[in-house]
């Protein structure tokens, strides 16, 4: 009788409990894209089998980073994504912005490049408008200030030059670097985009204010204005 009164625990406990240990004994980097999301989602669903839903998450928006940076709204018409598992992702997608940041900051910007380039990706790869953000440095090349100045639609972000050295001469700053995406994934600057640098360029050159580099950011690629001597 008391054998019938116990309750045999649900099918996935054994397989949260071997994802814990996975990540405990060879670190998070062993498990697969979906494990991951799963680890992730089991916040926000103490008891169920997440598995088909990661799996659905990723078939759906195409990739671990695009679920992780999906707007809150996209994410909420997945069945089975609620308040509780969409924050959990979006604590987890700031976290890793944090932590680049911080990366980004301990160093001088130019000293550390690819850590840098690994920021923006993170910040502003698979964003769906446009961003321009301005990385604010002191003469030691150290990061002051990171801001997003404009936000603006799928193609089209207004800048104002007369704005950015503005806020360069505010925060005290002697060096620039400009970023912003391009949601279509063509990394390649308009006609638009190197007027624009030119006039930041000289608009801050004549208050003794260095304009390093210009990157333009998508999910997977990256054009940097210096590299290819339009700066």
């Amino acid at each position: 009788m008391a054998d019938t009164l116990l309750k045999e625990k649900p099918h996935y406990a054994g397989h949260r409990q071997r994802l814990r240990q996975r990540i405990l004994e060879g670190g998070a980097d062993s498990l697969l894209d979906y494990e991951l999301l799963e680890v992730l989602l089991f916040a926000g669903h103490p008891r169920a089998d997440v598995k088909p839903l990661a799996k659905k998450l990723i078939a759906h928006f195409g990739s671990f980073a695009k679920v992780l940076t999906a707007p809150p709204e996209r994410l909420s018409e997945i069945e089975g994504m609620g308040d509780a598992a969409i924050a959990m992702l979006k604590a987890a997608q700031e976290s890793t912005t944090r932590l680049l940041k911080e990366q980004v900051a301990e160093k001088p910007v130019l000293q550390s490049w690819n850590a840098l380039l690994d920021y923006c990706h993170a910040t502003m790869g698979h964003t769906k408008h446009e961003e321009f953000r301005i990385l604010f440095l002191n003469a030691k090349n150290m990061l002051i200030d990171d801001e997003v100045q404009q936000r603006g639609t799928v193609d089209h972000t207004p800048v104002y030059p007369r704005e950015v050295v503005k806020r360069a001469l505010d925060l005290g700053a002697s060096a620039l670097i400009i970023v912003h995406n391009h949601p279509s994934g063509d990394a390649t600057p308009s006609k638009a985009d190197i007027e624009m640098t030119n006039q930041i360029k000289q608009a801050a050159l004549h208050l003794g204010v260095v304009l390093h580099d210009h990157l333009i950011i998508t999910a997977g690629r990256h054009y940097s204005f210096r590299t290819h001597g339009l700066l």
